[in-house]
């Protein structure tokens, strides 16, 4: 290993070196984390179903997903007549595009981070406002009217849910002056943010809930209604591409939420990198007992909650606190 870390950074550059070895381990990462949180979903779904879940494939069903992916490779991708062939295809790939991105500047722990940017934060906002383009991209090109209503009704609620987010995330960033992901932690090594600003945490993960179109905001695949929304007309590993970006954007919007209000690495006795996953993997299992628990809203139920309840609570919220950091300050 040492001996190829050094060809890649005579080549390369350390710099390059180190972005390129993250790059294979988050993709590695994303593949592992895809199999696992689909069999950890049937799993929650089952035991709050009463119900045994997958058990035939690998003990307790663990090479299910895994069976799963193997048949989602040997269908054949079809492609209808009537759709726009060039944004049909590149829309799969585009909504996969950001998810490398984001995991950047993400701190594992004190010493597992690829890029320490000072910008950091920013810079996973900025590349998360671009999931909903694909999303129209898609439901756009397959020439669908289901396809298209969900590819609307996510424009729709990535807007709405979009502002209050954003609006928890400034609390946490009038609190530690920085954008940048490591020294938000450092910040958090005696209180995490939680204790001090628990409104905005709750918030977070609603919204986050939302922005990755989770139950029971999933509108824009609503089965009931519209098929399955905007990747009606996808098969195969094209639909596959679809479902891998929707369970790393879990990963990633836990993994803010852990960096922003729960101390990230900070933790007693185990490793840094062993209390962030254990933080982050305990928020996406919330987030699937209320997909589980919660029936799904309606479209004027999901718009508002958002415009009417979420954001006036976040904006007060805001400037509250804002007036407490000034008087401390």
């Amino acid at each position: 290993m040492t001996n190829v870390w050094q060809t890649l950074t005579l080549i390369l550059g350390p710099d390059l070196a180190r972005i390129a070895v993250g790059l294979a381990a988050i993709l590695a990462l994303v593949q592992i984390n895809a199999l696992f949180l689909i069999w950890l979903e049937r799993k929650v779904a089952a035991r709050i179903q009463l119900r045994p879940g997958p058990m035939e494939v690998g003990p307790h069903g663990i090479l299910q997903t895994l069976v799963d992916g193997i048949k989602l490779i040997g269908k054949e991708l079809i492609t209808p007549r009537h759709v726009d062939r060039k944004l049909f295809v590149l829309a799969p790939v585009a909504i996969f595009l950001t998810v490398p991105v984001n995991f950047l500047v993400i701190p594992f722990s004190e010493s597992l981070q690829i890029r320490d940017m000072n910008v950091g934060l920013l810079m996973i906002i900025a590349f998360s406002t671009f999931n909903v383009l694909p999303i129209l991209m898609g439901g756009w090109a397959a020439n669908n009217k289901y396809a298209l209503l969900g590819a609307v009704r996510s424009v729709a609620q990535n807007v709405a849910y979009e502002i209050p987010l954003l609006l928890a995330v400034l609390n946490v960033l009038l609190w530690s002056n920085t954008f940048q992901m490591s020294t938000i932690v450092q910040a958090q090594s005696k209180v995490w943010n939680v204790v001090w600003m628990p409104v905005a945490a709750v918030i977070y993960l609603i919204c986050a809930t939302a922005e990755t179109n989770r139950a029971p905001f999933d509108i824009p695949e609503a089965e009931s209604e519209l098929v399955a929304g905007f990747h009606t007309e996808y098969s195969g590993m094209r639909f596959a591409l679809f479902f891998l970006a929707e369970y790393s954007n879990m990963l990633i919007v836990a993994a803010v939420a852990t960096t922003l209000f729960f101390g990230g690495w900070h933790g007693p006795w185990l490793p840094g990198w062993m209390w962030f996953f254990l933080k982050v993997y305990t928020l996406v299992f919330v987030i699937m007992w209320v997909r589980w628990t919660f029936p799904r809203l309606r479209f004027d139920q999901l718009m508002n909650f958002s415009w009417k309840v979420m954001i006036p609570i976040s904006l007060v919220h805001l400037v509250v606190y804002a007036g407490i950091i000034k008087l401390i300050r």
